[in-house]
């Protein structure tokens, strides 16, 4: 085979501009997954809160549960006196209610009874013999969680399109969501070629090198939030490279080969692709340094990426 060079190198703005005309992106359909594994998914819908969070009034800090009216001219010369008339801890329903000149003992997280409008510090109490002396004044709402006061009934908490950090999660779980629809993730079928390549953890034979790329390049499609298919390491052999190039067409949405791509002797990578159908080849050659050698392709309305071969070319031309 003679010798190919790169006659028409594209400059990055025009690669994009030739894949884009031949190639629209579009969702690959949706899924419902355990909010478990959920992570790192996009959303495919909004979420709308179906309750207040808290859905429920809740003491704030740990004391006792008052009327704040009752608590007016405390100070620590002259505490406020209250007949604790019970108890109420966290996810518990109040068995009590709080009237004028009473309390009850409340823990953090707990449900204001049914009465008291604030709770008091318990830093500023002191308890004995059933009745609760208060050292300072508390106004209404004082250390109270209103319910709803994170999250109302009806919001729109979660927009479609996000992408599902810990931060999302802990929103849906706060909302008592299990399960939620994401986009399916596009599947990328991953190639590697080259004779001199081997596959890491095989022996190691002179002139032969490990296989690099697939794992980065595999790794950098789970960062980018797609799901890698490896498809080997092809032979520089037409058939061997067509057969993986055509096998990643039918099982993948993307595919992306490593290696291949220069214009030396042996390389066929760009022969391939026009075979394979239409349109075929859209870029040979971006002028960028390193990775001049990258190829852009679609076939059938899925797009072909080739990557050079020297690992640190492919993955900064990946990013």
């Amino acid at each position: 085979m003679s010798r190919r060079v790169f006659r028409e190198l594209a400059s990055i703005e025009e690669a994009k501009a030739r894949l884009a005309e031949h190639f629209r992106p579009k969702p690959g359909g949706v899924e419902v997954l355990p909010l478990a594994k959920a992570l790192g998914r996009v959303l495919s819908r909004d979420i709308e809160a179906g309750m207040d969070v808290p859905p429920f009034d809740r003491a704030s800090m740990d004391g006792y549960a008052v009327l704040a009216e009752d608590t007016f001219g405390a100070e620590e010369n002259k505490p406020v006196e209250l007949r604790v008339m019970g108890r109420v801890g966290a996810g518990e329903r109040p068995e009590v209610d709080v009237e004028k000149g009473t309390a009850a003992e409340i823990s953090t997280g707990a449900p204001i009874p049914k009465g008291a409008n604030a709770v008091i510090m318990v830093e500023y109490t002191v308890s004995k013999n059933g009745v609760v002396k208060v050292y300072r004044p508390v106004v209404p709402g004082e250390n109270v969680m209103s319910a709803g006061s994170d999250i109302m009934a009806g919001e729109v908490v979660l927009r479609k399109a996000t992408a599902l950090t810990s931060r999302e999660t802990a929103v849906a779980a706060a909302l008592g969501i299990a399960e939620v629809q994401v986009f399916r993730r596009p599947v990328v079928a991953v190639i590697s070629t080259g004779n001199e390549i081997v596959a890491p953890g095989a022996r190691l034979e002179y002139g032969k090198i490990y296989d690099i790329n697939s794992q980065s390049i595999c790794d950098s499609v789970r960062e980018c939030g797609g799901q890698p298919v490896f498809l080997g390491v092809a032979r520089d052999e037409e058939e061997d490279i067509k057969g993986k190039i055509r096998a990643g067409l039918t099982s993948a949405d993307i595919v992306v080969i490593s290696g291949g791509t220069s214009a030396g002797v042996g390389d066929l990578l760009y022969r391939i692709i026009n075979d394979l159908g239409s349109p075929g080849m859209l870029v040979h050659g971006v002028a960028v340094r390193p990775g001049k050698p990258t190829i852009i392709a679609v076939v059938d309305g899925k797009p072909i990426f080739g990557l050079p071969g020297y690992p640190t070319s492919a993955l900064m031309i990946f990013d």
